[in-house]
């Protein structure tokens, strides 16, 4: 082999090798990008590079791969969602204390299942490496509380907080923790007394009265038609009894219709002689 050829040889596996690396670290990104989600996204945008981000995504996979997580047994995950629906009953007449008892039960619950709870920075990175799809929901839902300790949150926004919780709480349990009607019915008394409440009412109201009107003419147009077959049973009868057409029931009362009025104009005439 010539030097010409050992040359050309060692560039086809520089640029093989190459190749390969690229190829490598861009499987590593999207493997990132599809773990971490949005979470991803957000690393990015607060590091100084792509490759400081995904370093510590890289990072908080290792650290995570050294945790002892648990399952939750039935008994458990029965008790949770037992205390999640008395955290929903609370927000009627008490949001604020809805929202602080939804905090502590889903704090209590990551550490059930094995994660640090003592930081919450920490705790969020955590969380990121299996749970990226409801992290969001989970931050958001922390805001919400910090601003509630500063007194800056309305009752709407501690409703969503509790919204925002039950995201993670349902993904940790593995299950869905949200009973029939739940958003709907998570209303302050406040909120159920309120103009809006009342249209509300008024608007179910009206569709019970619109509902009551349609079942009336349904119940009257069926009426009408018994009413139309009853007469033609009785046309029927009639003609099966003597014999006869309808058309010659009719031309028969005709003629005798016709024979009274004669009767009685001979009468008068007589009367008037």
């Amino acid at each position: 082999m010539t030097a010409t050829q050992v040359l050309i040889l060692l560039v086809v596996i520089v640029l093989l090798a190459g190749l390969a690396a690229a190829g490598w670290f861009w499987w590593r990104r999207q493997e990132l990008r599809k773990r971490f989600g949005p979470e991803y996204d957000r690393v990015v945008s607060e590091q100084d590079s792509r490759l400081a981000a995904e370093r510590e995504l890289r990072e908080r996979e290792r650290r995570h791969a050294e945790l002892e997580l648990r399952p939750i047994s039935p008994e458990s995950r029965q008790r949770y969602l037992e205390e999640w629906e008395r955290v929903q009953t609370m927000f009627i007449d008490d949001p604020a204390g809805a929202v602080v008892a939804g905090d502590e039960l889903v704090t209590r619950l990551v550490a059930e299942r094995g994660y640090p709870t003592s930081d919450f920075d920490e705790q969020m990175s955590y969380l990121s490496v299996e749970h990226a799809a409801t992290l969001g929901h989970y931050r958001d839902a922390h805001d919400i509380y910090l601003r509630h300790e500063r007194g800056e949150a309305s009752t709407e926004r501690l409703r969503q907080a509790l919204v925002h919780y039950r995201a993670l709480f349902s993904e940790l349990l593995e299950t869905d923790a949200t009973p029939s009607g739940m958003d709907d019915g998570m209303r302050t008394r406040a909120d159920a007394d309120s103009p809006a409440g009342a249209d509300a009412r008024m608007d179910g109201r009206t569709r019970m009265d619109a509902d009551a009107s349609a079942d009336e003419r349904a119940r009257m147009n069926a009426d009408a038609r018994m009413d139309a077959d009853l007469d033609r049973d009785r046309d029927d009868g009639r003609t099966r009894d003597d014999g006869r057409t309808r058309a010659e029931v009719r031309t028969s009362d005709e003629r005798a219709d016709a024979a009274d009025v004669e009767s009685l104009r001979t009468g008068r005439q007589r009367d008037a002689r």
